[in-house]
């Protein structure tokens, strides 16, 4: 499978973006996992190639306005992602919490009709190929604090204080 490799800036680091002639990102991780993007893209494809390429405008925007504050355009990034039945299962789930919540791997357990499975679901949110988009970051742990995830804590931190930061100004706003 060949892939395109871009780079794009962000305050929580440099975004490696990987995605298919079709336009889809197919994995987003941070510039200080290098292995871990290798390790994610050789489980969901075995053999691949990674060639430097540019993400689709349209990509690059919802991720530039994200981080500028408005994370509904990551809605309408296409993903496609290897991955099994379970895990892709897991991953459409997490784009359905809402920016700016968190709910805990039990929940969204309940959520795919699995509730005994949070463990199985824990994995699967960790084995996550495309961060930020396929929001992981806003699932912790039952007794609220944030857990495991694969870019760091203090990333995951950033990105849910953001998140809720930009919730709470839209509430303003509407107040």
């Amino acid at each position: 499978m060949r892939l395109w490799l871009d780079r794009l800036p962000s305050p929580v680091g440099e975004l490696r973006l990987v995605g298919d002639d079709q336009g889809a990102l197919r994995a987003l991780e941070f510039d200080s996992h290098e292995e871990r993007l290798h390790r994610l893209l050789g489980r969901h494809y075995r053999h691949y190639e990674l060639v430097e390429g540019t993400a689709p405008e349209a990509i690059r925007q919802a991720l530039e306005a994200y981080f500028a504050g408005d994370p509904s355009h990551l809605d309408t990034v296409p993903v496609a992602t290897g991955g099994t039945e379970f895990q892709r299962l897991v991953w459409q789930a997490l784009r359905r919490i809402p920016a700016g919540t968190t709910i805990s791997y039990g929940e969204l357990a309940a959520n795919i009709g699995r509730p005994g499975a949070s463990r199985a679901v824990g994995l699967a949110n960790g084995a996550n190929p495309v961060a930020i988009v396929v929001p992981c970051h806003r699932v912790i742990g039952a007794n609220g604090t944030l857990t495991g995830y694969g870019g760091g804590l203090p990333r995951k931190r950033w990105l849910v204080e953001h998140e809720r930061h930009q919730l709470q100004s839209d509430l303003f706003t509407l107040a």
